[in-house]
């Protein structure tokens, strides 16, 4: 563990998506021991912002733009491979402010190869829905903006796309801190595999954060590879009398398993879970094409990390 407040660069990649520092290895391993995540990346706004305008622009806004984005939320795929996912953003464009008068969440999310993902969530409740498509839409490089390569796109108009591409940054670094510790880890049924629920109840009680990975809570949306899916907690409860610890997550975009990690119709959701230190888990699920909620209840194993 590194000293409290340190971030380091795990990986690195060029504009062709090639490692030049770091290795895919140690970022796995800083996120399987729960660490946080930002992506730092350089683009030239006149390349990547400007060609997606439908105005023209102050050519003084020109120029090298550095970006980092904060994950809250992880997912480690097969052991092996990284993803983040933005679970709190709105639609915006650097300088221009925000991107569009429709209020809309955007799920971006990053792999550690460079693929890039975005889901779009509708917060207008008089847009139109049931406009879903499982047809998947291929739009090739434009050549306004070579660097972007070929999108797939999926249920294009209704309240929520999602579209698949790699935009050729500058460059791509991938920031961690490994702060965390982890003290409780138990399959799907409560049983312990490792550390306590004492250490648990200690760690709440000292008023720490508590981060948990939860394991196949996505399967039921792809069965094949296996995920872990990293969230920060808000509200927890300690109940002394059965020794068990709940908590509900924050907000989390569910995505069917994958490497790399993209979207596709029907194979995301918006969630939220109160999960629990005996396996179980009540979760509240939003359908991006509906709008409409569900309450389903699952069994899930969990590692349980505090700073």
């Amino acid at each position: 563990m590194n000293d409290v407040g340190l971030w380091r660069c795990a990986l690195a990649l060029d504009n062709q998506e090639r490692v030049t520092a770091g290795d895919e290895a140690d970022l796995c391993r800083a996120i399987r021991g729960g660490a946080d995540l930002r992506v730092y990346t350089e683009f030239l706004f006149e390349e990547h912002i400007a060609p997606d305008l439908d105005h023209p622009v102050d050519p003084d806004n020109n120029g090298l733009i550095k970006e980092v984005i904060d994950f809250r939320q992880t997912y480690l795929v097969d052991d092996r491979h990284v993803a983040g996912v933005t679970t709190t953003r709105q639609p915006m464009n650097p300088v221009l402010g925000f991107n569009g008068a429709d209020p809309r969440m955007s799920l971006f999310m990053y792999n550690m190869t460079g693929h890039q993902s975005c889901a779009t969530l509708s917060l207008d409740i008089d847009k139109s829905i049931g406009k879903q498509s499982e047809d998947c839409v291929v739009t090739p490089s434009p050549p306004n903006m070579p660097k972007m390569s070929e999108t797939q796109a999926f249920d294009v108009g209704s309240t929520g796309p999602s579209r698949n591409f790699i935009y050729h940054m500058e460059t791509y670094r991938f920031w961690v801190q490994d702060t965390w510790a982890e003290v409780l880890a138990h399959d799907e049924n409560g049983e312990t595999i490792s550390g306590s629920w004492d250490a648990v109840s200690q760690a709440h009680e000292s008023g720490r954060e508590i981060k948990v990975a939860i394991g196949g809570l996505c399967s039921d949306l792809g069965a094949e590879p296996q995920a872990e899916l990293f969230t920060l907690l808000g509200s927890g409860f300690i109940h002394t009398a059965k020794g068990l610890y709940e908590a509900q997550t924050h907000p989390l975009v569910r995505v069917a398993p994958a490497v790399p990690m993209v979207y596709g119709s029907k194979a995301w959701d918006l969630s939220w879970v109160i999960i629990r230190t005996d396996g179980s888990a009540s979760i509240r699920s939003l359908d991006p094409h509906t709008n409409t909620f569900r309450d389903w209840a699952g069994r899930f194993s969990c590692r349980w990390f505090a700073r």
